[in-house]
């Protein structure tokens, strides 16, 4: 098979994996399935167990227990180069005095593909990563980002039907790695393989990915869509590491289909009923806050009212973001449309949101999802 015809993607099952490093639990008890053909990210801060997934995935790392499939084959016990899966590391890994075109056309030496054969093959890669033209040059002589297309490039030459990346663009800068995202898309649309990516950068998982499995010490805290995990996050971690948001802590008390909070002196309501007596948090997106005046009275029937003071405004070009300080000493996330006359620091204001806004939570103590 060359890169002329769509590869078919495999499925990969993770059942039941363990890894321990000595004392340390990498991995605990991990079971996940990618779909054929889909686009997963391992998601979460470091040490959370998604690049030791990625590893034991790939054969770098040997099980503990578990089983990880491959299609229909179990390759937990399959060394790392029989399992014919394309990796694409974060520092390229490029041999610095072979030519692009060598480089890409490595793997298929490996593997005694004819000499014809492999510079059709290398052709049509470079030709996938728009680097054609460059075939003849040495690694020395391109940038990162060329540096990272001719890694791919090598990744997919032999059409494997699972590729590998492990945070690939984390050594570029915000413009470029914007970039190559969409290269990677467009890559992975034409080339019909299932891709894994690992990364911590919850913006890059988004816009990349099908579906996102979270991390958190060791295990998966929750797989979904982009989509899924920022309006429908299942615990507290999950809600804080994927986007920006609010945490408001109170007492609760359920009646019926909704549970109220008691914060810093007002009620606020929310959907749902709290699972035990707990405590539980309101999880709220800043795009969700309204900001006005206090005493403005102008709520709109919004459901949830809570006077603070601006801490801080940052202008964002087409919104204004602000921190509002609550009584209790917490404060909220809010951004709104850039107006003429934004709020000042200090000023009083109210915060308005819906019902339907606000997701109740179980609180699990998580103070920040993301690492610094």
């Amino acid at each position: 098979m060359t890169l002329e015809t769509v590869t078919k993607g495999a499925a990969v099952d993770i059942c039941g994996v363990s890894k321990v490093y000595g004392n340390f639990t990498a991995l605990d008890n991990v079971s996940l399935r990618v779909e054929p053909g889909e686009f997963m990210s391992f998601l979460g801060p470091s040490g959370s167990g998604k690049t030791t997934t990625l590893n034991l995935i790939a054969g770098f790392t040997d099980l503990n227990g578990g089983e990880i499939r491959l299609g229909e084959r179990s390759i937990g016990h399959v060394p790392a180069h029989k399992r014919n899966i394309g990796v694409v590391f974060q520092h390229y890994a490029l041999f610095p005095h072979m030519s692009v075109a060598q480089n890409v056309a490595y793997p298929l030496k490996q593997r005694r593909v004819a000499k014809v054969d492999r510079a059709r093959a290398v052709d049509l890669a470079l030709q996938k990563v728009q680097l054609e033209k460059f075939s003849h040059r040495y690694p020395s002589e391109l940038s990162g980002g060329q540096q990272q297309r001719v890694a791919l490039a090598r990744a997919m030459v032999f059409t494997p039907s699972l590729l590998l990346m492990d945070e690939p663009l984390g050594a570029l800068d915000k413009k470029l790695r914007e970039v190559l995202q969409l290269e990677i898309r467009r890559i992975h649309r034409e080339l019909g393989s299932t891709f894994v990516y690992v990364t911590h950068d919850q913006e890059e998982a988004l816009v990349l990915s099908d579906r996102i499995a979270v991390f958190n010490k060791g295990r998966i805290e929750q797989v979904g869509s982009g989509h899924q995990l920022y309006t429908q996050p299942e615990t507290l971690f999950v809600g804080q590491f994927i986007g920006e948001s609010s945490v408001l802590r109170g007492t609760h008390r359920t009646q019926g289909n909704e549970t109220a909070l008691t914060v810093a002196g007002a009620t606020l309501a929310v959907s749902g009923q709290a699972k035990s007596d707990a405590a539980h948090v309101i999880l709220l997106r800043p795009e969700n806050v309204r900001v006005q005046p206090k005493g403005t009275g102008r709520h709109d029937g919004m459901t949830n009212i809570i006077s603070g003071t601006v801490r801080e405004m940052l202008y964002l070009g087409a919104a204004m973001k602000y921190e509002v300080g609550l009584a209790d000493g917490s404060h909220v996330i809010a951004r709104t449309p850039t107006q003429t006359e934004p709020f000042a620091i200090g000023q009083p204001v109210e915060l308005a949101w819906n019902l339907k806004d606000g997701t109740l939570l179980a609180d699990d103590g998580s103070t920040a999802g993301h690492e610094a």
